[in-house]
């Protein structure tokens, strides 16, 4: 069983940044850790994903812009958010898949708004 907790969102102008972080109660050694995110109105959708050997991939809308990384040994993954659009704003989720079985954070909100 693993429980993750994300932190760090908040409000922040557009071209600011910030950084999330997903605390796990478990060991995340082994798991796909991914961050999700879902606008009001919208499907909710992968933005950042690593697996345990450090590869990562993103969504288009956020290549070069967000940075996934994790630390096994806190069993935390992060995610570098720079140059924040408005169309960035929604609840960002974190995800782990261990051993075919998936787990979600509660979520924290993200709005980028002047």
């Amino acid at each position: 069983q693993v429980q993750l907790r994300e932190s760090g969102g908040g409000l922040v102008q557009p071209g600011g940044s910030l950084r999330l972080s997903c605390a796990a109660s478990g060991s995340i050694f082994s798991a796909y850790m991914g961050w999700y995110r879902q606008a009001p109105g919208k499907q909710r959708e992968l933005v950042a994903g690593i697996t345990n050997g450090g590869s990562t991939n993103y969504a288009d809308s956020v290549k070069g812009r967000f940075t996934i990384s994790r630390d096994n040994a806190k069993n935390t993954v992060y995610l570098q958010m720079n140059s924040l659009k408005p169309e960035d704003t929604a609840v960002y989720y974190c995800n782990a898949v261990k051993y075919s079985l998936r787990y979600w954070g509660q979520g924290t909100q993200v709005t980028v708004s002047s």
